[in-house]
């Protein structure tokens, strides 16, 4: 548990934010609420009883001031193209590890291209993506390759009741597709390609009760950065149901609205993840409702392994290579519902 350790939490009032704060506490952390908005911080303070350092990622002395005494930092801020560089430099003068949950494909290749060397030679731990985008898709293709040093091809299929997007996530879409210049984007051949063509739309056999479902093929997401980053796999294809890729597309689409009394909207999902290799075929699934409350307790377990030694290595490292994936799913059984078959 958290033994009052301080955590900060950069884009703390954020829809993400909220939920990260709340899951620090119960673990018995002490959130620090940051971000530019000092408004929104007071406000989440007084909520949360929470101290609250505003800072900006355009300045550093801010930053530093906000992870002062900490023993980590969790990035909920996006778009993480802007928020990812800053608030890791932070971290690595305040020598404590950081953790986010990004996204955008390009933020996290950043983050692996800018930081590696740096962190591995500073002894520092630093986790991008570490969400149910990225981070989860990973955990569930390291436990399901189980022995296997290399597979053939991972397909990830997210089989959303609907998808309700948050401010945050428009906002970083926008900025993922001015840097692709509306191209798309997906990991083959062992390398990222980006393409004109629209993807493929296929047939998914998703496991009970959902079942055969309409999916759009090559809807690609974080896992194409975070698993081919340890995980000798040349092919990685993450495809998602056409409802939800049709209300995240939909300009009228509502932002996420709290259906219970945690805040976690009526979603739910399930995340059938397949490898090959050869002839063989192994499978994880997870089963769970809000995919941005789920990755509350996916980020906060991360800070604990990391803040307990229960990592694997140094450096930039994505969640199925620092951590025992099996393991780590397995403290998530009251948010998740698992089946790991490798």
């Amino acid at each position: 548990m958290g033994s009052g350790l301080m955590v900060a939490v950069f884009g703390a009032y954020g829809h993400t934010g909220r939920f990260v704060v709340a899951h620090l506490r119960d673990r018995g952390f002490v959130p620090v609420l940051s971000g530019r908005d000092a408004d929104k911080l007071k406000v989440l303070a007084y909520e949360s009883g929470s101290k609250a350092r505003p800072a900006s990622v355009d300045d550093p002395a801010s930053l530093d001031r906000a992870l002062a005494g900490t023993a980590a930092v969790i990035n909920c801020a996006g778009p993480f193209a802007t928020t990812a560089a800053p608030v890791i430099e932070a971290a690595l003068r305040a020598g404590i590890p950081y953790v986010d949950v990004a996204a955008e494909i390009e933020a996290n290749v950043d983050t692996f291209t800018r930081f590696t060397d740096r962190a591995r030679d500073a002894g520092a731990v630093i986790v991008p993506a570490m969400a149910f985008y990225g981070g989860l898709g990973d955990l569930l293709t390291t436990a399901a390759m189980g022995d296997w040093t290399a597979a053939d091809e991972a397909h990830i299929a997210y089989g959303l009741s609907g998808w309700h997007p948050t401010p945050g996530t428009r906002a970083a879409g926008a900025v993922s597709r001015r840097r692709r210049n509306g191209r798309r984007v997906r990991y083959t051949n062992g390398r990222l390609e980006y393409r004109h063509d629209d993807p493929p739309t296929l047939e998914w056999s998703f496991p009970d009760p959902m079942g055969p479902r309409t999916v759009i093929g090559e809807f690609t997401m974080a896992d194409v950065v975070t698993v081919p980053s340890h995980l000798s796999i040349p092919e990685v294809r993450t495809y998602m149901t056409v409802e939800a890729a049709r209300d995240l597309s939909a300009p009228d689409t509502p932002a996420p609205a709290p259906a219970d009394e945690l805040g976690r909207s009526a979603q739910t999902f399930l995340v059938d993840v397949v490898v090959r290799s050869g002839g063989s075929e192994r499978r994880a699934v997870a089963r769970g409702r809000d995919i941005y409350a789920v990755t509350a307790p996916l980020a906060v377990e991360a800070v604990d392994r990391i803040l307990t030694g229960r990592t694997r290595t140094v450096g930039v490292a994505s969640a199925g290579e620092v951590f025992d994936a099996p393991d780590f799913l397995r403290a998530l059984s009251s948010h998740l519902s698992l089946d790991l078959r490798p």
